[in-house]
C-alpha cells in the first residue's frame, strides 16, 4: 500500500509537535502533503512559527506550512498559554525557524489539494480547533465528497471537558466550526479525552524518549516535562496526556484503538455547555451515526510505536 496522503491541521502545542514528529518519522505509512495552522493553543503567528520549528527539528525543512484562520467563526479566540506556556512550545530551547511560511492561505491550500488529488485519497488530520476545515467546507462545499476521512482530536464523553465542565478545548474554541464539520457527511474518526487521557507520559515513558539521546528525543522529553505539570496538578495523573499523537498513531495502526460508530452533535447555543460533544455512546436516540468515537487505547503499544519512530529522526 502506498503511504496515506494527509494534511495536518494544527495549533502547536507540545502534543501537536509530537503528533507532527510521529507523522514525519513514518514515511512508509504517511505522506504529509502539507501542514496548515490555525489559532488555538496560542495565536496564529505562534502556531505557524511553531509548526516550522518542529519541521526543522525533525530535519524536514521542505514540508510546506500554511497559515490559516486567526480567529473562530463566531466567537472571540480562547487560547491555552496556561497549559502550553507563552510560546506554545515551552520546555525545550529551540531555534527560530529559517524555512519560509507559504504565501498561499491554508484554506485555499486545503481546497486546491482536495480538488487536484484523486477523490478519496487525502485525509484531513485536525489537531486543534476546526476553523480552517469548516471555512474550507463553507467556501467550497464540493470538497466534502473528496475527503477520504477526517481523523481529529477533540471532544469527550465520559471524561467531560478540560476547558469547561462539559467541553474539550479544541471543540470549545470554535463550536460553530465543529458543528459544520460533524454535519458535513465526511467519514469522521474522533480521538476524545476518553482516549487521550489514557495515553499518559509516565516517567519511564519519558525516560525512554530522553534515552534516545537525539535532539528530537531530548526535545520531546523536555516538552512533556513542561506539559505534565498542568495535568498532574489538575487531575492528579502520573504524567501528561499526549492528546494529538493519538491521531497520527491511529493512521499508522488503527488496531491500537477501539470505539463505536455513533451520533455526535455539537452544542452551539447554550453558554453553560457550549462546545460539548453530545455523544450518543449508548445509542439512546434515533439520530444517525456520523462519527467513530474512540473509547480505548493500547497505551503500551502506542508508546512503543512512538518511541521507535522518534528514534528515526
Amino acid at each position: 500500500m502506498p503511504p496515506r496522503k494527509i494534511i495536518i491541521d494544527t495549533d502547536p502545542g507540545q502534543d501537536d509537535a509530537v503528533a507532527i514528529l510521529l507523522a514525519l518519522a513514518s514515511p512508509e505509512d504517511l505522506d504529509v502533503v502539507g501542514i496548515t495552522c490555525v489559532a488555538g493553543n496560542v495565536p496564529l503567528d505562534l502556531t505557524s512559527k511553531n509548526a516550522r520549528i518542529v519541521c526543522e527539528l525533525a530535519g524536514f525543512p521542505h514540508v510546506h506550512v500554511y497559515a490559516g484562520c486567526d480567529r473562530p467563526l463566531g466567537r472571540e479566540l480562547v487560547t491555552a498559554e496556561h497549559v502550553h506556556g507563552k510560546t506554545g512550545l515551552d520546555g525545550p530551547t529551540l531555534p527560530d525557524p529559517t524555512m519560509p511560511l507559504q504565501d498561499q492561505p491554508a484554506v485555499d491550500f486545503i481546497i486546491e489539494t482536495l480538488n487536484s488529488e484523486p477523490s478519496g485519497t487525502v485525509t484531513l488530520c485536525p489537531l486543534g480547533p476546526l476553523t480552517n476545515i469548516a471555512t474550507a467546507l463553507q467556501k467550497a462545499p464540493e470538497i466534502a465528497d473528496k475527503v477520504q476521512e477526517i481523523v481529529l482530536m477533540g471532544g469527550g464523553y465520559f471524561e467531560g471537558g478540560n476547558i469547561t465542565p462539559t467541553a474539550e478545548f479544541n471543540i470549545y474554541v470554535d463550536p460553530q466550526a465543529a458543528d459544520i464539520v460533524f454535519k458535513s457527511g465526511i467519514p469522521i474518526v474522533v480521538m476524545p479525552l476518553d482516549v487521550t487521557h489514557k495515553a499518559l507520559v509516565t516517567k519511564p515513558r519519558n525516560d525512554a524518549f530522553r534515552a534516545l539521546n537525539t535532539p528530537v528525543g531530548t526535545a520531546v522529553a523536555q516538552m512533556t516535562d513542561f506539559f505534565e505539570r498542568f495535568d498532574k496538578e489538575k487531575y492528579g495523573s502520573e504524567g501528561a496526556p499526549l492528546h494529538d499523537p493519538c491521531v497520527t498513531a491511529y493512521l499508522i495502526d488503527p488496531s491500537m484503538f477501539s470505539g463505536r460508530h455513533i451520533n455526535v452533535e455539537i452544542e452551539t447555543s447554550s453558554e453553560l455547555t457550549m462546545g460539548m460533544t453530545v455523544a450518543d455512546w449508548w445509542r439512546v436516540t434515533d439520530r444517525a451515526p456520523n462519527a467513530t468515537f474512540m473509547g480505548d487505547i493500547d497505551a503500551d503499544a502506542f508508546f512503543a510505536l512512538l518511541t521507535e519512530r522518534l528514534a528515526r529522526l
